[in-house]
């Protein structure tokens, strides 16, 4: 007898070789063929490194974090002597990593900002000097820069006999720069807290004149009240706290300069020649997103009488960072990454630091792992802020 046919309406069960030639189980598949690959290679390669440490005791782990680091660290911005442990000399790391980062990423975006614009500008010695300066440190490589600036600021300045005095306290040496800082105190405390109300004021202060404006077309003085509130409050604080004006002023004493505060020329070096080079590439940034604008709104502010510096802070310049934002991010998470080449010129890094560690401990594969970890922390840390800042910058249909 004759099998049956299946009836019209009858589902047939799926062979394997179906499910092999179904597009979307493929796709399933293959991934989970992938991600089993790279758990393997994985595990062969920690299994591997854990093997040969053992064979060579070689102890492995974190716990070397508390031993005593024994080495003492230029620049520091935490109470840090010899007798602290390896993880205060990471954290010390850490935090002159990000102070030349973020001070390199504000400078940089202020002149890149400027130079940006002075490439389009119609002077033409303007727009000629921009464009020198752009072309000249965008194609010279960073490391370079960073070495040319740290042999010229020795160079540029005397020895502190000689110390160059161009404002009262303040001297500039082949040791670095001195200034005069205020002696710890807490009023300072104080100001620090009113400094953080009075930018909580000023933001809420902002939606409700933002709202206002919307609503009746009359603008609010922000600006003028922002300033106001700030200062006011701050200095409130400061009379508060005893208004104290004692100051550590830098002099000489013996062969060196002693009080005030040094900054290094390593760390000049640094955030001379990381600004320098970034600011070229934001420049660039800048100056294509203007071009990104339509004319029609160079032309729609001139039709309502508006001055070009004035179209251009508030018409062109909102407008082309919605194109630049993007870029932007990218050059600021390559500025934190090249903050890793300061090392080169003897700037107390968190890669100066874990150097050092890794040499006196051992735990190479622990150092390496902990500023890899930083570092990609801190670029997750800006990319996030920056997307945040994009999505609020971006074009909400009504």
């Amino acid at each position: 007898m004759s099998k049956p046919q299946n009836a019209p309406g009858d589902v047939r069960s799926k062979s394997l070789v179906d499910y092999l030639n179904d597009e979307n189980v493929r796709a399933v598949l293959y991934q989970i063929i992938a991600i089993g690959l790279v758990i393997l290679a994985g595990w062969y390669l920690v299994s591997n490194t854990l093997h040969n440490l053992e064979k060579q005791n070689i102890s492995t782990g974190y716990g070397f974090l508390d031993l005593e680091a024994s080495f003492e660290i230029s620049e520091t911005m935490i109470d840090y002597s010899a007798k602290s442990d390896y993880a205060s000399a990471l954290i010390v790391g850490l935090l002159n990593t990000v102070k030349v980062s973020v001070l390199g990423i504000v400078l940089c975006t202020i002149i890149g900002i400027i130079f940006g614009i002075a490439r389009l500008s119609s002077n033409w010695i303007v727009r000629k000097l921009a464009t020198v300066y752009v072309e000249t440190f965008r194609n010279i490589p960073v490391l370079l820069q960073l070495f040319f600036w740290y042999a010229l600021i020795p160079a540029a300045f005397p020895h502190p006999r000689d110390a160059l005095e161009p404002l009262p306290g303040v001297l500039l040496t082949s040791r670095g720069m001195y200034l005069p800082v205020p002696l710890a105190d807490n009023a300072y405390t104080l100001m620090g807290i009113a400094a953080i109300i009075a930018f909580v004021a000023i933001y809420f202060i902002k939606k409700w004149a933002t709202k206002r404006q919307d609503a009746t077309g009359q603008p609010f003085p922000m600006l003028l009240t922002g300033i106001g509130i700030f200062v006011g409050l701050v200095f409130l604080a400061y009379l508060i706290g005893g208004a104290p004006t004692e100051f550590s002023t830098p002099a000489l004493k013996g062969f060196n300069i002693q009080g005030g505060y040094n900054i290094s020329p390593e760390f000049m070096a640094v955030l001379i020649g990381l600004t320098v080079y970034t600011s070229t590439y934001v420049a660039e940034v800048v100056r294509s997103g203007i071009q990104a604008v339509s004319s029609g709104q160079w032309e729609a502010a001139d039709s309502l009488g508006i001055k070009r510096s004035v179209a251009l802070r508030k018409v062109i310049l909102p407008q082309s960072m919605r194109v630049a934002i993007p870029p932007l991010t990218n050059q600021y998470l390559n500025l934190t990454k090249n903050s890793s080449l300061a090392v080169a010129v003897g700037y107390p890094d968190l890669v100066s630091v874990s150097n050092t560690t890794m040499n006196q401990t051992g735990q190479a594969i622990e150092a390496i792992s902990i500023f890899m970890s930083v570092y990609l922390g801190l670029s997750l840390l800006t990319s996030l802020f920056m997307n945040w800042f994009n999505n609020k910058m971006a074009l909400v249909e009504r």
